[in-house]
């Protein structure tokens, strides 16, 4: 969206995710390319892994910018292994998610093993990688979490390495875009199924939204 606001390239974005059948980029691809964003994926069948063409060739092109969405665990890196050449020049830069509230990212052993693993496979070098804080628990996510969430990550991680900046939903900015020792960037969020939006019959609330 905001890479579309420059409007100096077209913008193109890979869904790389092939490890999930949920909150997968292409589920909101009329969304995407109703702002202008050119979308690329493979169609998916149940759990076959599946590889989307034309990669490599907007990696070289120069005229255009090229955004990738690759699964969260070793897995899903997996899927860019091979353009690691062309990723680890000085005109990208690669994005890690950090999030205080999931398993993998909840202390710094398992952030350390998991990105260990993801580092094996896709062979992106470390000091290429851009630290990202986004601390969230869904749809439902309040601005306290967030301030609770970042400053826990930022206490992790930041003796080792840097943390970019943070994103929260945008309807959190305000009252949260002063709270961090990073810049805080507003989010609007697509993947919001209708079902998420519901709870449980017993009244519990479905997975992901807090």
């Amino acid at each position: 969206k905001w890479l579309v606001q420059l409007q100096d390239k077209p913008v193109h974005f890979f869904d790389m995710d092939m490890t999930k059948p949920l909150f997968r980029s292409r589920d909101v691809e009329m969304q995407m390319e109703a702002l202008g964003i050119i979308c690329h994926h493979e169609k998916q069948f149940m759990d076959a892994p599946t590889v989307v063409g034309g990669v490599n060739r907007l990696l070289k092109d120069e005229d255009c910018y090229v955004v990738m969405d690759v699964g969260g665990d070793h897995i899903g890196a997996r899927a860019i292994g091979g353009y690691a050449p062309k990723l680890n020049k000085d005109n990208t830069i690669v994005y890690y998610v950090l999030n205080a509230y999931r398993p993998w990212s909840n202390d710094i052993d398992h952030i350390d093993g998991t990105l260990g693993q993801i580092l094996g496979v896709s062979h992106i070098q470390l000091g290429k990688l851009h630290m990202v804080n986004n601390p969230n628990n869904g749809i439902t996510t309040t601005a306290k979490e967030f301030i609770e969430g970042s400053r826990k990550m930022s206490e992790m991680v930041t003796p080792y390495i840097a943390v970019d900046f943070a994103c929260v939903r945008e309807d959190l900015y305000e009252d949260v875009k002063d709270s961090s020792d990073v810049p805080v960037f507003p989010i609007e969020l697509f993947l919001t199924y209708p079902w998420l939006q519901t709870d449980f019959a017993d009244g519990q609330p479905v997975p992901g939204r807090g």
